[in-house]
C-alpha cells in the first residue's frame, strides 16, 4: 500500500488525525481575508464582460503573421472602441470589439482587411446584441437561485437545517472567490464562464455532502454516550474522508489545469480560458471550503444546541473526574478512552483506538 493510502486508512480508522474543527477560527480568518480581497477586486476593477453581455462584433481573420499588438491597435483605431485580440492555434486572429452595431461593423471589417493585408471576404464577422447577453445573464441568475434553493431544501430534509446553512455558506464562498479572481485577473466573462461557475457548484457540494454523510452516521445517538462531543465527532468524520477529498480534487484539477495552461495559454483558445479558469479556481476553493469551512461551521452551529451543550458539560466533567482519579492513583490507573479526538497530533495515536498502556491492576 502507498504511503498516502496507508495514511488514509489510518485516518479512516481514527488512528491519526488533525484538529480541523479546533483550529477553525484560523481558517475562518483566511477565508474572510481571501473573500475581502475578491470583493475589493470586484469593486475596484469590475468584471470584463464579453460582447455576449454588452453587445458588439467578433471578427475572425484568416491565418496571418500580424502581431496581436498591431492588430489591437488597428482594430481600436478603426472602430473607436476598445478591442480584445487573441491569436488562435492556426495563426488566425480573434478580434472582439464592443459597442458596434450592424451599420458600423462592415466599415470596421473593411478597414481591418486593408490594414492587416487579408482578403475582406475571408474575415468572418459575428454581431451580438446586448439584449441577448442580458437574457443569458438573467437565465443564469435564475438557474443559480433555483439551484441554491433546491440544495438547501434537500440538505435540510436529508440531514438537517444546520448542514444546509453550512453548505450554502460554502457555495457562496466559492462563487465569491471565483468571481473575484476573474475581476483581478481581467479574464473576459462569457457564457462559458457562466457554465464553469454553475459546474463548480456540483463539485463543491459533492465533497461537502460526503463529509456530512459520515458526520450524520457518526453522530447517531450521540447523547447516549459520554466519550466524544459533537465537535470531536465532526473532526473525526472530516479526517476519515480527508484523503478521499484530496484525491478527488487533484484528479479533477489535473485535466482542468491542462485546459487552462496548455489549451488556453499555449494554444490560445479563448473559450477554453473562459471555462477552465472558473473551473480551476472554483474546484480549489470548493475543496478548501468543504474541509475548512462547511464542517467546522456545522459543529459551531450544533454546539449551540442545548442538548449538545449538556453533553459537552457531562463529558468535560467526566474527563476532569477521571483525570483527578488518575492523578490520585499516581498515574497507574486505566487510560482515559474519552480524551478528545481534537487533541491528537497530525501523526500519532488517536484516542479510543489504540492499545491500552500496561499498568498495574488491582
Amino acid at each position: 500500500m502507498s504511503r498516502l493510502g496507508s495514511i488514509g486508512a489510518r485516518l479512516y480508522r481514527g488512528e491519526v488525525g488533525y484538529d480541523f474543527v479546533g483550529k477553525r477560527m484560523i481558517y475562518y480568518g483566511i477565508s474572510v481575508l481571501i473573500t475581502v480581497i475578491a470583493i475589493a477586486g470586484l469593486g475596484f476593477k469590475g468584471l470584463n464582460m464579453g460582447i455576449e453581455f454588452q453587445g458588439g462584433a467578433l471578427f475572425t481573420t484568416p491565418a496571418t503573421s500580424v502581431s496581436v499588438d498591431h492588430a489591437k491597435e488597428v482594430a481600436e483605431k478603426a472602430s473607436g472602441h476598445d478591442a480584445i485580440v487573441q491569436k488562435l492555434g492556426n495563426n488566425t486572429l480573434r478580434i472582439q470589439v464592443g459597442g458596434l452595431d450592424t451599420a458600423s461593423a462592415a466599415p470596421v471589417a473593411e478597414k481591418l482587411a486593408q490594414d492587416l493585408k487579408v482578403p475582406a471576404e475571408k474575415i468572418n464577422a459575428d454581431l451580438v446584441g446586448p439584449s441577448w447577453g442580458e437574457d443569458i445573464a438573467n437565465k443564469a441568475w435564475t438557474g443559480l437561485a433555483v439551484f441554491m434553493v433546491l440544495v438547501v431544501i434537500y440538505l435540510a430534509i436529508a440531514f438537517e437545517w444546520r448542514m444546509a446553512i453550512a453548505a450554502l455558506v460554502a457555495l457562496i464562498h466559492d462563487l465569491t472567490i471565483t468571481v473575484g479572481v476573474y475581476a483581478l485577473v481581467g479574464f473576459e466573462v462569457t457564457p462559458g464562464t457562466v457554465i464553469g461557475l454553475l459546474t463548480i457548484l456540483g463539485y463543491s457540494l459533492y465533497d461537502t455532502v460526503v463529509v456530512f454523510d459520515g458526520l450524520k452516521e457518526g453522530a447517531k445517538d450521540i447523547t447516549k454516550q459520554t466519550r466524544f462531543t459533537y465537535s470531536e465527532i465532526a473532526n473525526r468524520s472530516l479526517n476519515g474522508t480527508l484523503v478521499r477529498s484530496i484525491n478527488t480534487t487533484v484528479v479533477a484539477l489535473l485535466p482542468v489545469a491542462g485546459l487552462l495552461f496548455i489549451g488556453g495559454g499555449v494554444l490560445g483558445a479563448g473559450m477554453l480560458n473562459d471555462i477552465s479558469l472558473s473551473l480551476f479556481v472554483g474546484l480549489a476553493a470548493g475543496a478548501y471550503s468543504s474541509i475548512f469551512i462547511a464542517t467546522p461551521l456545522v459543529a459551531d452551529l450544533k454546539e449551540r444546541d442545548p442538548q449538545m451543550k449538556a453533553l459537552k458539560k457531562r463529558i468535560l466533567a467526566k474527563r476532569a473526574s477521571e483525570a483527578k482519579n488518575g492523578s490520585a492513583d499516581g498515574g497507574e490507573g486505566e487510560p482515559n478512552d474519552a480524551v478528545p479526538a481534537s487533541t491528537a497530533p497530525v501523526v500519532g495515536q488517536r484516542p479510543g483506538r489504540g492499545r491500552p498502556t500496561q499498568g498495574k491492576r488491582r
